[in-house]
């Protein structure tokens, strides 16, 4: 099965779960949606992130332009 169709199936039963069979859902997910939310907090995050910035600024990474990007996802679609 793939991603798209559980997505679709989790979605359909949460709509019509009751609230028991919601909270309890919740609770499984409720720390993995709440790091994903709240990304900005996350000292490992933030420092990849200032990492990141400091060498494409510095040209360590000259990073991929915009046109080259488009390009490969381009390609991804295809396949």
């Amino acid at each position: 099965m793939t991603t798209a169709a559980i997505r679709q199936k989790l979605y359909d039963y949460i709509r019509v779960a009751d609230d028991k069979t919601v909270k309890a859902i919740y609770t499984i997910v409720a720390e993995d949606a709440n790091e994903a939310n709240e990304w900005w907090q996350d000292k490992k995050m933030l420092d990849k992130l200032d990492k990141i910035d400091a060498d494409l600024e510095s040209g360590a990474d000259e990073g991929v332009s915009w046109e080259a990007a488009k390009k490969k996802l381009q390609e991804r679609a295809k396949k």
